[in-house]
Protein backbone atom coordinates (compact mmCIF):
# COMPACT_ATOMS: atom_id res chain seq x y z
CA UNK A 1 0.00 0.00 0.00
CA UNK A 2 1.44 3.43 -0.79
CA UNK A 3 0.99 6.25 1.41
CA UNK A 4 0.48 10.19 0.14
CA UNK A 5 0.44 13.13 2.19
CA UNK A 6 -2.99 14.10 3.02
CA UNK A 7 -4.16 10.41 3.68
CA UNK A 8 -5.07 9.40 7.11
CA UNK A 9 -2.14 7.77 8.79
CA UNK A 10 -3.33 4.14 9.55
CA UNK A 11 -3.85 3.33 13.04
CA UNK A 12 -2.16 1.16 15.40
CA UNK A 13 -2.24 -0.22 18.81
CA UNK A 14 1.60 -1.42 19.81
CA UNK A 15 3.83 -2.72 22.90
CA UNK A 16 6.44 0.44 23.22
CA UNK A 17 9.39 0.89 25.99
CA UNK A 18 8.57 1.51 29.39
CA UNK A 19 5.98 -1.14 29.32
CA UNK A 20 3.77 1.06 27.70
CA UNK A 21 0.84 0.48 24.38
CA UNK A 22 1.16 3.09 22.11
CA UNK A 23 -1.55 3.98 19.75
CA UNK A 24 -1.83 6.76 17.17
CA UNK A 25 -5.19 7.54 18.37
CA UNK A 26 -3.86 8.29 21.49
CA UNK A 27 -2.11 10.73 19.96
CA UNK A 28 -4.48 12.76 18.06
CA UNK A 29 -3.59 16.48 18.29
CA UNK A 30 -0.12 16.32 18.16
CA UNK A 31 2.41 16.50 15.44
CA UNK A 32 3.52 12.67 15.21
CA UNK A 33 7.29 11.75 13.89
CA UNK A 34 6.92 7.84 13.02
CA UNK A 35 10.24 7.01 11.78
CA UNK A 36 10.99 3.37 10.67
CA UNK A 37 14.28 1.68 11.10
CA UNK A 38 15.32 -1.67 10.29
CA UNK A 39 17.35 -3.05 13.18
CA UNK A 40 17.97 -1.78 17.21
CA UNK A 41 21.95 -1.22 17.61
CA UNK A 42 23.08 -1.01 14.51
CA UNK A 43 25.17 1.50 13.50
CA UNK A 44 22.63 3.71 11.06
CA UNK A 45 19.62 3.38 13.40
CA UNK A 46 22.29 4.21 16.40
CA UNK A 47 22.72 7.35 14.70
CA UNK A 48 19.55 7.96 13.93
CA UNK A 49 18.35 7.30 17.46
CA UNK A 50 20.82 9.77 19.12
CA UNK A 51 20.26 12.13 16.31
CA UNK A 52 16.54 12.31 17.20
CA UNK A 53 16.71 12.05 20.73
CA UNK A 54 19.20 14.98 21.01
CA UNK A 55 16.75 17.05 19.15
CA UNK A 56 14.04 15.90 21.67
CA UNK A 57 13.46 18.91 23.68
CA UNK A 58 13.31 21.39 20.49
CA UNK A 59 10.48 18.52 18.84
CA UNK A 60 8.48 19.06 22.17
CA UNK A 61 8.77 22.62 22.00
CA UNK A 62 6.96 22.34 18.36
CA UNK A 63 4.30 19.89 20.67
CA UNK A 64 5.68 16.81 18.40
CA UNK A 65 5.92 13.49 19.85
CA UNK A 66 8.65 11.22 18.39
CA UNK A 67 8.23 7.43 18.02
CA UNK A 68 10.78 4.87 16.34
CA UNK A 69 9.27 1.61 15.20
CA UNK A 70 10.92 -1.63 14.16
CA UNK A 71 10.30 -5.63 13.74
CA UNK A 72 12.48 -5.83 16.82
CA UNK A 73 11.01 -7.69 19.95
CA UNK A 74 10.60 -5.55 23.45
CA UNK A 75 13.86 -7.12 25.15
CA UNK A 76 15.68 -5.72 22.60
CA UNK A 77 14.22 -2.44 22.07
CA UNK A 78 14.09 -1.92 25.58
CA UNK A 79 18.15 -3.14 25.66
CA UNK A 80 18.94 -0.29 22.98
CA UNK A 81 16.80 2.86 24.69
CA UNK A 82 18.58 1.92 27.95
CA UNK A 83 22.04 1.69 26.37
CA UNK A 84 21.57 5.20 24.34
CA UNK A 85 19.05 6.71 26.85
CA UNK A 86 16.60 7.51 24.53
CA UNK A 87 13.56 9.43 25.88
CA UNK A 88 11.13 8.70 23.08
CA UNK A 89 9.21 5.73 23.04
CA UNK A 90 10.37 2.82 20.46
CA UNK A 91 7.59 0.62 18.85
CA UNK A 92 7.56 -3.34 18.20
CA UNK A 93 5.79 -4.25 15.33
CA UNK A 94 7.01 -8.43 15.22
CA UNK A 95 3.82 -8.81 13.09
CA UNK A 96 4.51 -6.18 10.60
CA UNK A 97 1.16 -5.12 10.30
CA UNK A 98 1.99 -1.62 10.96
CA UNK A 99 4.88 -1.84 8.70
CA UNK A 100 3.06 -2.86 5.79
CA UNK A 101 -0.22 -0.68 6.21
CA UNK A 102 2.60 1.98 5.84
CA UNK A 103 4.77 0.62 2.86
CA UNK A 104 7.85 0.38 4.45
CA UNK A 105 8.32 -3.34 4.83
CA UNK A 106 9.68 -4.09 1.37
CA UNK A 107 11.74 -6.15 -0.41
CA UNK A 108 15.58 -5.09 -0.18
CA UNK A 109 18.22 -6.69 -1.83
CA UNK A 110 21.98 -7.13 -0.23
CA UNK A 111 25.08 -8.54 -2.10
CA UNK A 112 22.14 -9.95 -4.71
CA UNK A 113 20.10 -12.08 -2.60
CA UNK A 114 16.66 -10.20 -1.83
CA UNK A 115 15.00 -10.15 1.46
CA UNK A 116 12.17 -8.67 3.27
CA UNK A 117 13.40 -5.40 5.76
CA UNK A 118 12.42 -1.87 6.83
CA UNK A 119 13.14 1.14 4.46
CA UNK A 120 13.92 3.48 6.28
CA UNK A 121 11.41 5.58 6.13
CA UNK A 122 10.10 8.97 8.24
CA UNK A 123 6.31 9.59 8.74
CA UNK A 124 5.22 13.12 9.60
CA UNK A 125 1.36 12.91 11.19
CA UNK A 126 -0.52 16.39 11.34
CA UNK A 127 -2.67 17.11 14.78
CA UNK A 128 -5.72 15.40 12.79
CA UNK A 129 -4.10 12.25 11.77
CA UNK A 130 -3.16 13.27 8.36
CA UNK A 131 0.30 12.46 6.49
CA UNK A 132 2.14 15.75 6.34
CA UNK A 133 5.14 14.56 4.83
CA UNK A 134 7.10 11.24 3.54
CA UNK A 135 10.70 11.07 3.51
CA UNK A 136 11.72 7.38 2.13
CA UNK A 137 15.21 5.76 1.97
CA UNK A 138 16.37 8.14 4.49
CA UNK A 139 20.21 8.87 4.90
CA UNK A 140 20.37 9.46 8.04
CA UNK A 141 23.00 12.65 8.52
CA UNK A 142 21.39 15.57 8.87
CA UNK A 143 17.79 13.65 8.54
CA UNK A 144 16.52 15.06 12.43
CA UNK A 145 17.18 18.62 11.41
CA UNK A 146 15.16 18.28 8.42
CA UNK A 147 12.28 16.63 10.17
CA UNK A 148 12.41 19.23 12.72
CA UNK A 149 12.14 21.95 9.78
CA UNK A 150 9.58 20.17 8.63
CA UNK A 151 7.64 20.28 12.31
CA UNK A 152 8.12 23.70 12.71
CA UNK A 153 6.34 24.57 9.28
CA UNK A 154 3.50 22.59 10.35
Amino acid sequence: MTLNVGDAAPDFTLPATGGATLSLAGLAGKKVVLYFYPKDDTSGCTLEAKAFNALLGEFEAEGAVIVGVSPDGMKSHEKFAGKYELAFPLVSDEEKGMLEAYGVWVEKSMYGRKYMGVERTTVLIDPSGKIARIWPKVKVPGHAEEVLEAVRAL
